[in-house]
């Protein structure tokens, strides 16, 4: 969602020197200086001059062979932004080579997933060297079965500077394969068929979906989602009849409440066929046989404000997860499956205030369970016939684990995957008959320097301004000295309840052999706490996302981790938002801040109901229509605030694409901040002009983005190889 100079911080008299003479040469370099065409818009009679609202496109604008002369205009603004971008940071392209080439060492090219089991085939995922996209694959019955090539993706994007192939589904007669291609990167996916016995691809495409796609038990019945063009809101619910056209597709369901979106998905145990539609607060199910797709859909709980449930199915009952009640950090309900209206749910696993229920596996015995307690993730595993009740052991301080691709009913393997900031992603199969465990593979770090035992990782717990404990993640060198000389890089999103693992990263590598700390703040906003936590953190308590972040800086430095001057700031999207706002608020505490596709200009683009995700986001940032959410989020809005004081030095990046966070935000707030800085600090942005909220596609391209980050970071400390 919005919903991530060089002028050299002179950072030892080893550097001085040199640092001057870049810095005058820097100087001759004139950065783009943005038209400012005033307009003013007024609600609530307040009134604010928006001197950059120019830079806004239609996608039709973006997306012309012959634009007109206020696109060209705008075009050749982002354009020049890109080259100055290569200018002030062009001395450090060969080192951006060298940290691209690094990364791209320790992956396994020739890489290949762990096979799982799906309605008696094996599906696979493989690389090969060179290859920027997945191969997909299956074998029949057993893993010694010969190969039937599903998709080469690298065939398939030929051609296209962006592609993204998604929602690939096969029919319950294992013939026909669904799946969805975006070349554009906004995610409108163009739905399409093939035929996995003849090769053959079907003439129909359905475009403007949202990608994902369900098959009735009639092997010829599809159920997809269509999008709002304008809005991308996913609104309609269509059923397609194989080898029919596509523009007779009957219309099953149209979600009218534009602060909802719908989508559609099939029950674990493929009897039902089920359409959501949910909100941020608020949801609500209804389902149809899978063998009968021609009937009416049923209601199994109408929405009731704030009342969220998810549903599985298993034997007679529907299994609810759900917040019904006041169970904040939800809990677990059964109802007959032809009695389903909450007066007939009742507890099986009950609400505990100090545990949140994060998501929930059915198997034919066995019934399993994700839980965060104290922040951490655990995985409980409990018989039907309730002989059995265990929680699976995990040592490290700090670490992620989640269970998936878990598609068999009848089986007593549950597939998890583990991995924490010092330990490679395993994945593992474990046997909750006889307690068992097989680590099916282990990533591999390639280029022959990395050992685990050289890191160390730990938690510690910051105290906030208001007493509560936020907790910060960190992993380092054995090596590496902390101190006041010491680079730290502190990064949290704080959103949508999002909580970010604490898992292993490859490039990340990069940073810390050269002696970076890495910290991830799991500040409110998030659900590292809980449900509260998340609640604690949004609307209008906001604020206290922005202020565990800057309060997380404070205690790094004056706890010795590191200093102003070697400290930097990371966030994305919602995370950018949080960057905006920090640098407003305490830009002092930063040497250098990356903000990728920073959701910073709130109060517009929460006041335009025709940009995507408007309307379904008002229960997390607020209604701006209503004055006292317009006067809370203009409190900080990132790009309402920007005022005349210094800055850090900082990168800002974005796509042309964006569906999520428009690219002019981010714009925008670069000539404002450029306008008003009174700092010589590098500024700078990098437009992707083939891209959208995700960044590029294809796995090196997306290794290319993260270099040109981290070199941004080790240029700002003057390490140069």
């Amino acid at each position: 969602m919005k919903k991530l100079a060089f002028i050299l911080t002179i950072v030892s008299l080893t550097f001085a020197t040199s640092c001057k003479k870049d810095k005058m040469q820097a100087e001759e370099i004139n950065a783009p200086i943005a038209d400012v065409v005033p307009k003013e818009m007024e609600i609530h009679g307040d009134t604010r001059t928006d001197n950059y609202y120019w830079m806004r496109l239609s996608d039709e604008q973006k997306n012309s062979e012959n634009p007109d002369e206020h696109t060209q205009k705008v075009l050749d603004y982002l354009n020049a932004e890109n080259d100055y971008f290569e200018k002030k940071m062009g001395h450090t392209k060969e080192f951006r080579e060298e940290l691209f080439q690094e990364m791209k060492s320790r992956i396994k090219e020739d890489d290949e997933s762990v096979p799982y089991k799906d309605n008696g085939y094996y599906y696979i995922t493989r690389y090969v060297k060179d290859g920027q996209y997945p191969i997909y694959a299956r074998k029949k019955g057993n893993l010694d079965a010969d190969e039937e090539l599903l998709f080469d993706v690298n065939k398939l994007a030929e051609g296209h500077e962006y592609y993204r192939l998604g929602g690939l589904n096969v029919s319950p007669d294992n013939k026909i394969a669904a799946f969805a291609v975006d070349t554009i990167s906004r995610r409108q996916y163009v739905l399409q068929f093939k035929n996995l016995e003849t090769g053959e691809f079907y003439p129909e495409k359905i475009e403007n979906t949202s990608g994902s796609s369900v098959w009735a038990n009639d092997n010829k019945t599809v159920f997809y989602t269509k999008k709002n063009p304008t809005t991308l809101r996913a609104e309609r619910i269509f059923k397609h009849i194989l080898g029919t056209d596509p523009s007779k597709d009957v219309e099953i369901f149209y979600e009218a409440d534009n602060t909802y979106s719908t989508y559609v998905f099939k029950t674990k145990s493929n009897q039902f066929i089920a359409i959501g539609s949910s909100s941020t607060l608020t949801t609500e199910y209804q389902v149809l046989n899978a063998n009968t797709p021609n009937e009416k859909f049923k209601i199994i709980q109408p929405r009731v404000k704030e009342l969220e449930y998810h549903i599985s199915h298993f034997g007679d009952h529907f299994y609810i997860y759900t917040n019904k009640d006041g169970a904040s950090n939800f809990k677990l309900m059964k109802t007959p499956v032809d009695k389903t209206g909450s007066d007939n749910w009742v507890d099986v696993i009950p609400h505990r205030e100090d545990v949140l229920l994060e998501d929930i596996s059915i198997f034919k015995n066995y019934l399993v369970l994700e839980e965060r307690s104290n922040g951490l993730s655990k995985i409980r595993i409990k018989r039907w016939d309730g002989t059995a009740d265990e929680y699976l052991p995990f040592d490290e301080e700090t670490y992620s684990v989640r269970v998936n691709n878990n598609p068999e009913f009848d089986t007593d393997i549950i597939r998890y995957s583990y991995n924490s900031f010092t330990t490679p992603a395993s994945v593992i199969d474990y046997n909750m008959k006889d307690k068992s465990k097989e680590i099916k593979k282990e990533q591999e770090v390639l280029g022959g320097k990395f050992d685990k035992n050289n890191y160390t990782s730990k938690r510690i717990w910051v105290p906030a301004r208001d007493g509560k404990k936020v907790a910060v993640s960190i992993v380092h060198r054995k090596d590496t000295e902390l101190g006041k000389d010491t680079p730290l890089l502190l990064y949290a999103y704080g959103s949508y309840g999002n909580t970010i693992p604490d898992g292993f990263s490859t490039t990340r590598l990069s940073l810390l052999d050269r002696g970076f700390v890495y910290a991830l703040a799991h500040i409110r906003g998030s659900q590292y706490l809980g449900r509260q936590w998340y609640e604690d953190g949004k609307l209008f308590n906001k604020m206290n996302t922005f202020t565990d972040f800057i309060d997380c800086s404070k205690y790094l430095i004056e706890n010795n981790y590191t200093s102003a001057d070697h400290l930097y700031a990371m966030g994305g999207s919602a995370g950018g938002l949080l960057m905006g706002a920090v640098v407003n608020m305490n830009p002092e505490l930063y040497n250098g801040v990356v903000a990728a596709v920073p959701f910073v200009d709130v109060v517009t683009t929460m006041l335009d109901e025709t940009i995507p995700l408007t309307t379904f986001e008002y229960d997390e940032w607020g209604n701006p229509n209503e004055k006292e959410y317009y006067d809370y989020m203009l409190s900080y809005s990132p790009y309402d605030n920007v005022t005349k004081q210094e800055y850090p030095n900082m990168l800002i990046t974005t796509g042309l694409h964006d569906s999520q966070v428009q690219y002019y935000e981010p714009a925008k707030w670069l000539a404002k901040l450029r306008a008003h800085k009174t700092d010589n600090n590098l500024l700078v942005m990098h437009t992707d002009m083939e891209s959208g909220h995700g960044g590029a596609s294809g796995r090196f391209n997306a290794l290319k983005d993260t270099a040109r980050d981290y070199g941004f970071l080790l240029e700002m400390e003057g390490i140069k190889e």
